[in-house]
């Protein structure tokens, strides 16, 4: 991952490095939420330990960073006998989306409003230390 916007800009990116720029996720949150898109059903922590061949808790670290994130939801199935276990399925991609629209907007705000600040405080120094002309 590059460090800074200028290298991040010269990238080759694709849209899953959404995923990483925008959430953190790791290279397993994606393959993670890769294998739940690509179910027909929703899945249980083993069963995408299991997909991606890591452990269960490994798997399990990586589904609360994506249930964190807003990519993927959980379900409660109760048991008749008693007791429950989770499900988990991904988010609507579009509410995904929008989601990350909105952090791009915020992100966007921050950076004029910092910008707006170097100006302004810049501006001012230079016309403190202006040099007068040599005639």
């Amino acid at each position: 991952m590059a460090n800074s916007m200028a290298e991040q800009l010269q990238q080759d990116m694709e849209c899953e490095g959404l995923l990483e720029c925008i959430h953190g996720l790791k290279q397993l949150d994606k393959d993670c939420f890769r294998v739940m898109v690509e179910s027909e059903e929703a899945l249980t922590i083993d069963e995408v330990a299991e997909r991606v061949d890591r452990e269960r808790s490994t798997a399990y670290r990586s589904i609360q960073r994506l249930l964190k994130s807003g990519f993927i939801q959980k379900e409660q199935i109760n048991y008749e006998q008693g007791g429950y276990y989770h499900v988990y399925y991904p988010t609507d991609p579009t509410q995904i989306a929008d989601d990350m629209q909105r952090k791009l907007n915020d992100w966007y705000a921050k950076m004029g409003q910092l910008i707006q600040e170097f100006e302004d405080k810049y501006e001012h120094a230079e016309a403190d230390t202006e040099v007068p002309a040599r005639s």
